[in-house]
């Protein structure tokens, strides 16, 4: 078998997990398998190289920082390869351009626009173990990109995809998915599978496991993906497709702490001052969440909308250079985003009705609502998350 792996921060957090993620290679490679296997950075290495960044600047120029935060990927690639062949297993350490990245260039949240396995292909069939640092490519002009939080996620399944692997397998320091987050509701389960379009779902919500992009591109690439724990040999769960049998009601709660609500009062009531507000957001590459806009009144509205909280000031500064000195901008970042996600909804009527119950009964009050096909998301106050989480993990029975 091909198999791609790939290794999180918390797995080669130190020279002691690196070694004992070694000895997890050497595992799979004697079973026969040919491996790609991912790195990310080391525990707080990327964290550490943007405050030497901040450092001597507050806004570094985003080119400059995509080169320095790539090096934490090829620092651990390297030190796998050289753990690896000292155990006497082939092994090479490439980065993302050696392995044939080739992204857009959109520094810090780059998009993957095609791969040329060759190199890697190459030396498979050289029978040797290939370490890729993740998280990183580079344009067409050859500038080093990367691909955003959790990007490593990305290159393991753009690989998986590229080279027609037969498994990916993401490895982290959980067990599997789970219902909801155990540190927040310790009767949460593991689950054995789950679809694509629920983990998909519960990725861009703010379950960790996976990177939401990683998962879209696992569905559009086929690709066969598990997640698991490296500190650990139990079974991990599986991302399958949808298959026609009866689904669970729901099958995951998330939370996304990483939101802030801002509402523009006073907006004139006309066609196309909303595509005007949000193209300006959008051309600074924010992702624009929950919107809501009231019925105009005496020829003005109110316009209500969500976006990561750590892109709100430069939302703001979006905004201020298109609207006008009449309009208020009130914003709060004291908000979290709970959902519910399972394919489940799609035949099963009440699932809305149980969820706002749930919350009511706790003295809750939703700030906004958002819904698709297998999803309700829903803003609350920040000091109120986690019990929203329990009550709703508790009113659907997933603890059961």
């Amino acid at each position: 078998m091909l198999i791609v792996q790939k290794y999180g921060g918390t797995s080669v957090g130190n020279l002691e997990r690196i070694e004992a993620v070694a000895n997890r290679v050497i595992q799979s490679a004697r079973e026969g398998n040919k491996l790609v296997v991912v790195v990310s950075a080391m525990s707080g290495v990327t964290n550490e190289l943007i405050e030497y960044a901040n450092f001597f600047s507050k806004e570094p120029k985003a080119n400059d920082l995509d080169m320095l935060l790539s090096s934490g990927e090829r620092v651990t690639s390297a030190l796998l390869s050289i753990a690896l062949n000292e155990k006497g297993f082939k092994a090479i350490s490439f980065s993302g351009r050696k392995a044939g990245i080739i992204t857009n260039s959109v520094f810090t949240k780059a998009k993957i626009k095609y791969i040329d396995p060759s190199a890697i292909e190459n030396e498979l069939n050289n029978g040797k173990i290939v370490i890729v640092a993740g998280f990183q490519g580079v344009n067409e002009k050859g500038e080093v990109t990367t691909l955003g939080r959790g990007g490593s996620d990305l290159s393991a399944v753009a690989l998986a995809g590229a080279l027609n692997a037969d498994l990916c397998e993401i490895y982290t320091d959980v067990d599997g998915v789970y219902t909801t987050d155990p540190r927040i509701e310790p009767k949460a389960k593991k689950l054995d599978r789950i679809s694509y379009e629920e983990m998909l779902e519960l990725a861009s919500l703010g379950a960790k496991v996976l990177q939401n992009r990683s998962v879209e591109l696992a569905k559009k690439l086929n690709v066969k993906l598990v997640t698991r724990n490296s500190f650990n040999d139990n079974e991990g769960t599986m991302i399958i497709q949808e298959n026609g049998m009866e689904q669970a009601l729901v099958s995951g709660i998330a939370m996304d702490k990483n939101q802030a609500r801002i509402i523009l009062r006073n907006i004139q009531d006309k066609p196309g001052i909303a595509a005007e507000i949000f193209s300006s957001i959008a051309k600074e590459n924010i992702n624009v969440d929950m919107i809501i806009q009231n019925v105009g009144i005496d020829g003005t509205t109110n316009l209500g909308f969500t976006v990561p909280e750590n892109e709100l000031e430069l939302t703001k500064k979006a905004m201020k250079e298109i609207l006008d000195s009449n309009i208020i901008i009130e914003t709060d970042s004291a908000v979290v985003k709970v959902s519910i996600v399972g394919v489940g909804m799609k035949s099963h009527s009440g699932v809305a009705s149980m969820a706002f119950k749930a919350l009511a009964n706790e003295g809750i009050n939703i700030e906004m609502i958002s819904t698709s096909e297998i999803k309700i998301s829903m803003i609350v106050q920040e000091k109120y998350g986690e019990l929203a989480v329990r009550a709703l993990h508790e009113v659907y029975g997933l603890d059961k």
